[in-house]
């Protein structure tokens, strides 16, 4: 058998995997959500999210691709071959579920690159996005209405992109790149959040809605603060890419002599202060945009797609100088960040495909990119934002939950905590305590089953953003069941009886990463 690839250097590996964190959501999400849920209080539960559930399950997922040498599948199936469905349906779940859209929405942003450079969105910003650029359908997600042809061109160059990347071998593929798109993105951040503290208005923005703190909201004795807790433990497990597959799948391209623990604390650190630091940038360019407008800050702050292709926009023709080219700055930032991440979510797939069929790191690459820009399409038609929306809902709130629960109990109960501690801190600089073993046994998994129930109550209570049922079940739980039944099916074809033992660690000559 072939040998394994391995990263070139330390900071390749940690830049790939900072990377696949770092993605659309640090920018349009964490500061809305900071808004919303207290403020700067929201730093609080969201702090322990990271040290009770984010930071035990990125070692795990490190210890296990670490530990096996495998992808997704190959590792589950080799802890316990029952198992091997958990294994595809995380990498099924993360290509399928999410990187279709994913290139969809780096198309968009590499339009927007383009319209930046003469403000082509015009005075009214929602209605050229909604109405001008994705003209979307009156008739509802299953009124697909033909395809967006500019879309369609940015999705095929996200899709290009990740194959030319993927297509060769980690260390010439993945880690240059990511040697090149991260130090790029941390210094493009900074120059836009340098540009926007300097805006009038931004200051006090800042200070009165992004990092004044309000605990009154993060009460526990609320059912309201209760649910900022919830939303803060999902926020962490969402932005760190836990439940894709990309960090087992990274780990297992590590030497043997590896700090696990140490890399999973840089990954998880490095990635939630990239969401912190952004925050100073969309909270100041929005104040600038209230304050000229004669506006209160809550009518111009908006979350999700909207704050990047409706108050961004809006905010930059407001500025009295250099809007071009501050324009062209985020944007480009945007299709970094995108890049990163779809890059990994193609890698993660692409490495199970390898590991399965004993096939080629180049066939595996140009089939699912194939596979993946047909998917595609379906995005970018009048639909595709609907469509998007009910997907990404699903995804969301149970696929990626729900495997990251199961994964929980694969290694604290089949495989035994214990096994994988003991591992750890035999190729670790930095030791894992025995509390580890209960954050993983005990207390994540009760905490992810908080949140997938209330996701489930929230569900019953209302149809989500008004959705037909129709609509919601074809479209929501076909993609559920669509990706479980793929990952049942792909786990059904035989390994090479090899493959189950051989994790080809390499000599201890080549082991620590400079």
């Amino acid at each position: 058998m072939a040998k394994r690839s391995l990263w070139g250097s330390k900071v390749g590996f940690l830049l790939a995997a900072i990377g696949s964190a770092v993605g659309l959501g640090n920018i349009w999400r964490f500061g809305y959500m900071a808004y919303e849920n207290g403020g700067g209080a929201f730093l609080v539960p969201y702090t322990v999210a990271l040290l009770l559930a984010g930071i035990p399950l990125m070692i795990l997922e490190y210890a296990l691709g670490h530990r096996e040498k495998a992808s997704p599948p190959l590792a589950f199936a080799r802890v316990n071959p029952l198992w091997e469905p958990l294994g595809w349906w995380m990498p099924v779940v993360a290509f399928f579920g999410i990187n279709l859209f994913y290139a969809t929405v780096i198309g968009w942003c590499m339009n927007y690159f383009a319209f930046s450079l003469n403000l082509s969105w015009g005075a009214d910003t929602s209605d050229f996005f909604f109405n001008t650029f994705l003209q979307v359908s009156d008739g509802g997600p299953f009124d697909l209405g033909g395809i967006r042809f500019p879309i369609l061109i940015g999705t095929i160059l996200t899709w290009v992109i990740c194959w030319f990347i993927c297509y060769r071998e980690v260390s010439h593929g993945i880690e240059k790149a990511s040697m090149i798109f991260m130090p790029l993105l941390f210094v493009l951040t900074l120059v836009l959040v340098g540009w926007s503290l300097k805006l009038p208005g931004a200051i006090d923005a800042i200070k009165n809605h992004y990092l004044h703190c309000d605990f009154s909201k993060i009460s526990l004795t609320t059912e309201a603060g209760r649910n900022v807790w919830v939303a803060a433990f999902g926020q962490i497990f969402f932005t760190l890419s836990l439940g894709f597959g990309i960090m087992i799948t990274y780990a297992s391209y590590l030497p043997k002599k590896t700090d696990i623990v140490g890399n999973a604390l840089t990954t998880c650190i490095l990635n939630c202060l990239y969401s912190f630091i952004t925050g100073f940038a969309v909270f100041g360019t929005i104040g600038y945009m209230a304050q000229a407008k004669g506006v209160d800050f809550s009518e111009a702050i908006a979350g999700g797609p909207g704050l990047a292709f409706v108050v961004y926009p809006e905010a930059i023709n407001q500025l009295p100088a250099g809007n071009r080219i501050f324009g062209a700055l985020f944007f480009l930032v945007l299709i970094v960040a995108g890049l990163s991440s779809a890059i990994s979510l193609t890698e993660a797939f692409s490495c199970s495909i390898c590991d399965k069929f004993n096939i080629s790191r180049k066939k595996a690459t140009s089939l699912i990119c194939g596979l993946g820009l047909l998917g595609s399409i379906v995005f970018c038609t009048r639909a595709g934002l609907l469509i998007l929306d009910i997907v990404d809902h699903f995804i969301n709130n149970y696929a990626l939950i729900i495997g990251g629960i199961l994964e929980c109990m694969l290694i604290g109960w089949v495989l035994k905590s214990g096994v994988m501690r003991r591992h750890v801190n035999s190729v670790s600089t930095v030791k894992l305590p025995v509390v580890w073993d209960i954050l993983i046994r005990f207390f994540t998994p009760v905490m992810l089953l908080i949140i997938v129930g209330s996701a489930l109550l929230n569900e019953f209570s209302a149809r989500y953003e008004g959705y037909s049922v129709k609509a919601l079940l074809f479209i929501g739980g076909g993609i559920l069941f669509s990706t479980r039944l793929a990952s049942f099916i792909l786990s059904h074809f035989k390994w090479d009886p090899a493959r189950l033992t051989e994790r080809h660690h390499e000599p201890e000559d080549d082991d620590l990463l400079v």
